[in-house]
């Protein structure tokens, strides 16, 4: 998930998908590799004056091709992680990439297989690269659809067995792919709200790890069991099971179907404002997880999406510019996960989002977090005087006491004020706080010395809009939610 800025690292799950990592290698080292893979095969497969022409330079192009897509990958680590449009010519090329590598090695199988001595478990390989580039295709653009794109390829992973001759191999780093790639898989089943895959993948990963602790003596073993219990807490976190007449049990969304939209009161006018861009925001203490998705970010997030639709219908080429002349497609606000972002990656990437708001739209930011009360009565009643909200000081918490006593050392040095919210209010915005000082937020929403200076017009409002955001906040039952003025650019 996303995951924090390029500035300082998160901790995270070795499960969690990555976009971090090395620079991409400089192509002149290609032919290198290539040469060597050649060479290899040379030696496992007779004199190379054996080897035809043709199916030499099948191999040759399938090791470029195999090289390019692995260098591309490794690229998407060094894409800034917020921002909307740097990105989408990169990630074009690298489907391009995969792509021309997926057909190249349908069609050449026989030869890879006799000459390259290709095994199942590197097609899969390649197929689970493909899983995940669709699954961030859709953290950097919030449209569903891609999670079905990605389910399709992890799905027919599973179905073509393509791991499953990884455990006769004494090698436990391929276990280990084997392994990240269910976790994964779990990840996009349970954002398309698939329980009865997720149950059988855990039960099929449960096996696997006790496997692979069972012939490796490694060092993640505690850490592949952790996984294990955090993905069941999370499935009895979120039991959202509905029984129809009769009595079989049906899984229910918070997404927003085609028909599902609240209808227009009389006198709403349609148009007014749109929500663009949100941000949604994780960082209790002790909360159940998996991965890098606690459960209150996947209701939330859900929430703000409509349900997936085909994408070979609605939706273009990944990275490719839309035709003029096609429908508009459906959009869902763009997105952005943080799970326990310190104060500066909240604060950049909330300055991104305020950056590229468009005119006539609203952002939203849902906070969920540990709240942060102040050590001593104050004099003054400010934006800055009422405590907040914890952002995370790459610091193990442990528990209340803890905070309290840093918070008096350091002055809530990590704590985000409402004060610290005032400067984005320039813009339509819409705050959700859930938190055990949520109410510090809603004492200071209408602080009158906040900007006593700039020009403020009168707000404006959208009621369907309101309506709807109120809706969702009986769904995830946040304690206070509250509709804050706008002031204009000046």
């Amino acid at each position: 998930m996303v995951r924090g800025a390029r500035q300082p690292q998160q901790p995270r799950s070795r499960l969690a998908p990555r976009l971090t990592g090395t620079v991409e290698k400089p192509p002149r080292k290609r032919k290198g590799r290539t040469e060597f893979a050649i060479k290899e095969i040379m030696s496992s497969g007779g004199a190379e004056d054996d080897i035809p022409q043709g199916e030499r330079k099948t191999v040759t192009d399938f090791c470029y091709l195999l090289d390019k897509s692995k260098q591309l990958f490794n690229g998407l680590r060094d894409l800034p992680q917020y921002g909307q449009k740097q990105w989408q010519s990169y990630f074009g090329r690298t489907f391009d990439v995969y792509t021309k590598l997926w057909k190249f090695q349908q069609q050449h199988r026989q030869v890879l297989d006799n000459r390259y001595g290709l095994k199942r478990w590197q097609i899969g390989e390649i197929a689970s690269k493909i899983g995940q580039l669709y699954y961030h295709y859709y953290l950097r653009t919030s449209e569903t659809s891609y999670l079905n794109e990605a389910f399709s390829f992890y799905s027919a992973i599973r179905q073509r067995s393509y791991y499953s001759q990884v455990n006769k191999e004494d090698r436990p780093e391929l276990v280990v792919k084997k392994l990240r790639y269910y976790a994964r898989f779990i990840v996009v089943c349970l954002l398309l709200n698939k329980m009865d895959v997720v149950k059988d993948l855990v039960k099929e990963l449960s096996d696997e790890i006790e496997d692979y602790t069972h012939r490796f003596n490694t060092e993640d073993q505690v850490e592949w069991n952790l996984v294990l219990q955090e993905v069941a807490a999370f499935i009895e976190a979120d039991p959202v099971m509905v029984l129809n007449d009769d009595n079989t049990i049906v899984i229910t969304s918070n997404r927003l179907a085609e028909t599902g939209a609240p209808l227009l009161e009389q006198g709403m006018i349609v148009g007014q404002l749109s929500l663009a861009d949100a941000l949604i925001i994780g960082n209790c203490n002790n909360q159940v997880k998996f991965s890098e998705l606690t459960v209150d970010m996947f209701r939330m997030l859900q929430a703000l999406e409509r349900e997936p639709m085909n994408l070979a219908s609605q939706m273009n080429k990944p990275g490719m510019q839309e035709s003029a002349d096609k429908p508009t497609r459906r959009e869902n606000p763009h997105k952005y996960l943080l799970y326990k972002p310190t104060f500066s990656q909240l604060y950049t990437f909330l300055a991104a989002s305020f950056k590229e708001l468009p005119a006539n739209s609203v952002l939203l930011i849902y906070l969920s977090a540990t709240g942060v009360f102040p050590t001593g009565r104050s004099d003054s009643e400010g934006p800055y005087d009422f405590g907040g909200v914890l952002t995370n000081s790459n610091r193990d918490i442990i528990n209340g006491d803890a905070i309290h006593k840093r918070n008096q050392s350091q002055k809530e040095m990590h704590c985000l004020h409402p004060g610290d919210l005032y400067p984005f209010t320039r813009k339509p915005l819409f705050i959700i706080v859930d938190s055990s000082n949520s109410v510090a937020y809603k004492e200071t929403r209408n602080y009158p010395e906040s900007y006593p200076q700039l020009p403020r017009d009168e707000t404006v409002e959208n009621p369907h809009l309101q309506k709807h955001i109120l809706e969702l906040a009986s769904i995830l039952d946040v304690r206070n939610v509250f509709f804050e003025n706008t002031i204009d650019d000046y």
